[in-house]
């Protein structure tokens, strides 16, 4: 296979095995309607199925096809960025391969490239097969997220994505420093370059479940929040000047009681304030906790990713980054 690679798809995986032979095919159907050459690059995060047993083989027989796999389970972004680092393609996409982001939306992604742009992001217009809860809280965090920051983030977006290869060298680049609590989305939103969305439907799993827990969710959702805002960070100052405030306002209406002769029980105006400053803190405290954590994880300056082993590379042995 030449070098010369168009298209490079990665694709994480973790315990997929119910879908990989379906998600492979799907995947080279629509590349081979390309007519251009292309990788998949296959990111096997520590797998506990046998979704790295049947990559190999299909790595065997399909010399288009490349496996990365990780030493343990390291993450969904970490593994993301893993196939970034390898990508050889002029473009990168990133697709899931649990088939809910439909291969067949890469064509428009790649029209849309091929017109200029340089970073073509899956805009979710509906979202069938997910409850309710779901739903509402992506919803909210979307739209938290681009209050809360100053970079612009599409809402209701997720990862799969067509990024240019100037892009794709941009990011990693950034990633080399090891940023261990990442959030892709929102990078590839902060590096800039022409962008603009595609609208499609995601469809709901074909088999399995979702490998994204609410702990995930929320662990992604914090990620996302204090690696592009520092809203939280200023929360004290804010909670300052409201109770401020809110204590000035309080005794001038005690005054005005007392002078008109009302009595206050001040033993539960005493009790409401001490918990309510009581959860203040706790909500404070926990904020600067998440950004302490991060800044230790950074700090200890440990390999993002380990690899065990690859397949369809030139070079297949291990390596950490």
């Amino acid at each position: 296979m030449s070098d010369n690679i168009k298209y490079s798809i990665v694709v994480p995986v973790y315990n997929e095995e119910l879908l990989i032979e379906e998600s492979y095919r799907r995947l080279k159907k629509v590349m081979d309607t390309t007519g251009e050459s292309y990788e998949l690059i296959f990111v096997n995060d520590g797998s506990h199925d046998k979704s790295a047993e049947i990559l190999a083989n299909i790595c065997e027989n399909d010399n288009n096809v490349k496996l990365i796999s990780f030493s343990r389970n390291f993450g969904h972004q970490t593994a993301i960025t893993a196939g970034m680092d390898n990508a050889k393609g002029d473009a990168v996409v990133v697709i899931d391969a649990d088939l809910q982001d439909p291969p067949e939306v890469i064509l428009k992604m790649i029209e849309k490239w091929k017109e200029g742009y340089d970073v073509v992001y899956g805009k979710r217009a509906e979202r069938k097969g997910e409850s309710f809860f779901k739903l509402f809280t992506a919803r909210v965090f979307y739209r938290l997220l681009k209050s809360l920051t100053n970079v612009d983030i599409p809402v209701d977006t997720g990862d799969f994505r067509l990024i240019d290869r100037k892009v794709c060298d941009v990011m990693n680049s950034m990633t080399s420093i090891k940023e261990k609590n990442r959030y892709i989305r929102g990078l590839v939103s902060w590096v800039g370059f022409k962008q603009i969305g595609v609208e499609y439907v995601r469809d709901p799993r074909l088999a399995g479940e979702t490998k994204y827990t609410l702990k995930k969710m929320l662990k992604l959702a914090m990620d996302g929040i204090t690696s592009f805002s520092y809203a939280p960070l200023k929360l004290p100052l804010n909670i300052g000047i409201f109770l401020t405030a809110a204590s000035v306002i309080y005794f001038i209406v005690e005054l005005i009681l007392k002078i008109a002769g009302i009595k206050i029980s001040i033993l539960n105006t005493a009790m409401a304030v001490s918990i309510l400053l009581s959860g203040i803190n706790f909500v404070v405290l926990g904020a600067f906790g998440e950004y302490i954590g991060r800044i230790y994880d950074e700090v200890r300056d440990r390999p993002l990713y380990i690899i065990a082993k690859k397949v369809g590379f030139d070079d297949e042995d291990g390596k950490t980054r």
